[in-house]
């Protein structure tokens, strides 16, 4: 089932931890970011203004990755074998991180905090997601547990 846009929003809201996929010559490669949604109008939002915000270690392959990247968020019910994806698909952009009430609209807080004073932001040109649900399970005594 696919959800609409505030869907993905609101699952985005309420994570800190997804993926990055970007682009290294030959091959795509993914990493786990934390990060934080930086939303700025929420009346009449559009995925060109959904920014989200992560830092990491100057001169790395997220650093040096080409403009165009996807962001990834999931969350999984293993006991009722379900769950839902958010894809963020959008440009990749360095930001200052002097300018003016920057850090209390952008840190992402990452769990490591060694040297990671790399500002990215990916700015959203699609926000799509889908909510998985397992089939339905056969009961033993149906008959069509036994065909």
């Amino acid at each position: 089932m696919e959800l609409s846009y505030e869907e993905c929003i609101e699952l985005l809201r309420g994570d800190t931890l997804g993926r990055i996929a970007v682009y290294d010559d030959p091959y795509p490669l993914v990493f786990p970011v934390n990060y934080r949604l930086v939303e700025q109008d929420t009346v009449g939002r559009s995925p060109g203004e959904t920014w989200i915000a992560i830092r990491t270690r100057p001169g790395n392959v997220i650093d040096r990755a080409p403009m165009f990247v996807s962001f990834q968020l999931d969350g999984v019910d293993r006991v009722h074998r379900g769950g839902w994806s958010v894809l963020v698909a959008g440009t990749l952009h360095a930001v200052d991180s002097e300018a003016a009430e920057f850090r209390e609209l952008f840190d992402p807080n990452p769990w490591l905090d060694d040297d990671r004073e790399r500002w990215l932001v990916i700015q959203a040109a699609r926000v799509t997601g889908r909510r998985l649900a397992a089939a339905p399970i056969e009961w033993a005594f149906s008959v069509a547990g036994y065909l």
